[in-house]
């Protein structure tokens, strides 16, 4: 018989030639796996693996090798025990909480959250029977008397966007954990860099990794990081999600399977929802946010540096009627700040120019500020390499009612900013001819109105 291996037909080359499933290649940085599946050792190989029996791929609408390396760096960065990773910020939210809660339960959650969270929680989750109550995050009292017999999760921004409040972390775990609830934390504007919130009782982060952790305005992702504090096991008639049989595999119980290890709560979110729901992150974009976590450290030192010389210069202005940067010494969460962020805020937040008290002359104001930047660009993201600029209320939050706008904080004349990485000196000067040319708007307006009393 011939050993001689087979010539393959052209078709069959052209599909299977050159690879080999599993061959190591040694690369020094994680490769992009850009596959949608992947080959079985075996049909009692697959069957293991469907059966959660034992860990590896399967279909990259669950996991792919790059975004698992991407998970597991999130992970480490936070000090957390196990990730998942998504399309967006807003997909890790979801997934996030509706693991934790189903219809005709409950969240709390604070009112300075950003835009779109509140878009989701209030309308959306209502859809699907989930009321979300919505609380000051400074009012701890309000925080207690929101928690309900079927709440099942609070959840808050360690720095809020757009006006960089901070939340007092350890005591509303605190809230959390009397009513046998877990905290979950949108680190997405601090990052692990600046505030670790597992260090402070959070026992989920989530983030949106298309902001600070790709840091180049990119790629689009969200990533939640299970901490490993919260013991599901300890009221299990209050998670039968994971300490039940699970209806997706017969004879296995999460908890029971992946608690000592603490994977049992992202098994849960990407065998069920990240499956079910499909928003998967793709190989590429894991990948590109792999990179812009090497830099992390780095990128937020100078963005927090920066940030700050341009709060103190913008409280100088006379055009500016309010800073709300938390580590300048007049802001109410100044003492928050040192506390949980000593190595620095990030760079997003907010200041007021300064109201005529007349909402069209008030917009006038706003529209030439914010169209006569040059260096400082208009774009409807945070966390970028690129300093930005956006106008809340027409813009990220402007679905909230007049009186989501006053409990956020957020007036008509509130201009949002993030500081990136360009020479601070550059991005000031910008900032200060766009003040002048509103000062003069402003005295030009008052000249007209005096003129004609």
């Amino acid at each position: 018989m011939s050993t001689t291996p087979r010539r393959q037909g052209f078709a069959t080359a052209q599909v299977q030639a050159g690879y080999a499933p599993g061959q190591p290649q040694n690369t020094a940085v994680a490769p992009i796996y850009q596959s949608n599946a992947y080959e079985f050792a075996s049909l009692a190989d697959a069957r293991d693996l469907f059966a959660l029996r034992k860990s590896g791929n399967i279909y990259s609408r669950n996991a792919n090798p790059t975004q698992l390396v991407f998970e597991e760096r999130v992970a480490a960065l936070e000090g957390g025990r196990a990730a998942a990773a998504v399309a967006s910020g807003q997909a890790a939210v979801a997934v996030t909480l509706l693991a934790l809660a189903k219809a005709g339960e409950h969240i709390v959650a604070a009112k300075q959250i950003y835009g779109g969270t509140v878009d989701l929680l209030q309308d959306t989750f209502a859809d699907w029977g989930i009321e979300v109550t919505f609380v000051d995050q400074d009012d701890l009292d309000a925080w207690r008397a929101a928690v309900r017999p079927e709440t099942r999760a609070l959840f808050g921004e360690s720095i809020t966007n757009p006006l960089a409040q901070v939340l007092d972390i350890q005591a509303v775990a605190d809230i959390a954990h009397s009513a046998g609830v877990p905290l979950v934390i949108d680190n997405t504007v601090a990052t692990p860099a600046l505030i670790r919130p597992g260090e402070f009782g959070a026992d989920f982060v989530v983030h949106s990794a298309t902001k600070y952790i790709g840091g180049h305005g990119t790629s689009m992702g969200g990533i939640v990081v299970d901490l490993g504090t919260f013991d599901f096991g300890a009221e299990p008639e209050r998670w039968p999600q994971l300490t039940k049989p699970y209806e997706r595999v017969r004879d296995l119980v999460l908890w029971d399977r992946f608690g000592a290890d603490g994977f049992a709560f992202v098994a849960l979110v990407k065998s069920k929802y990240v499956h079910d729901l499909g928003p998967s992150i793709s190989p590429f974009n894991a990948f590109q946010l792999l990179q812009g976590t090497e830099t992390l450290e780095l990128r937020m030192a100078r963005h927090s540096a920066s940030a700050l010389a341009v709060a103190e210069f913008l409280a100088t202005h006379p055009a500016v009627a309010t800073v709300h940067h938390p580590l300048l010494p007049t802001s109410p969460w100044n003492d928050l700040a040192k506390r949980y962020a000593p190595r620095g805020v990030a760079s997003v937040f907010a200041f007021d120019l300064v109201s005529t008290g007349d909402a069209e002359r008030d917009w006038e104001k706003v529209q030439t500020f914010v169209d006569s930047l040059e260096v400082v660009k208009l774009v409807a993201n945070i966390g970028d390499a690129r300093s930005m600029v956006a106008h809340p209320a027409s813009m990220t939050h402007s679905h909230l009612t007049e009186e989501q706008f006053a409990e956020a904080g957020i007036t008509w004349t509130t201009i949002r900013l993030s500081i990136g990485l360009e020479d601070p000196a550059d991005v000031i000067a910008d900032l200060a001819r766009s003040l002048d040319l509103v000062s003069d708007v402003v005295a030009e307006a008052e000249e007209a109105l005096s003129s004609t009393r």
